[in-house]
């Protein structure tokens, strides 16, 4: 029976993580055991950083929504209070574009959500 040799079957898994690491400085991009170090290492940062991402926009959305409904006379709290007992459903993140693009109707829904506060 004729051997088995597994030299292209080695090399295409070497290949395919050399093509991953492109960009990569020094020896994280052709040194394959640095390279699998180095992909590992990304991927682990690149799942925890997608949930991180999500926690950061939230963050923004608020600190904007906050900074318009102060200028409106309302606190964050106060402001999504009201809006909640006037049953309007928009998320943070249509709210926080509304104050920075369209602070009219942004100044509106304050207005509503003052008068459904009281």
């Amino acid at each position: 029976m004729a051997r088995a040799r597994v030299a292209v079957a080695s090399r295409k898994r070497r290949k395919k993580f050399i093509k991953a690491a492109k960009g990569f400085r020094g020896g994280r991009k052709n040194l394959i055991r640095t390279v699998q170090e180095t992909l590992d290492r990304a991927g682990v940062y690149a799942y925890r950083d997608r949930k991180t991402k999500k926690r950061q926009f939230r963050r923004l959305w608020i600190i904007r929504i906050n900074a318009a409904a102060r200028l409106n006379g309302l606190s964050y709290s106060r402001f999504m209070n009201g809006l909640k007992k006037a049953n309007v459903d928009l998320d943070r993140k249509i709210l926080a574009d509304m104050a920075i693009n369209d602070p009219d109707n942004f100044g509106r829904l304050a207005e509503l959500a003052k008068s459904s506060l009281s």
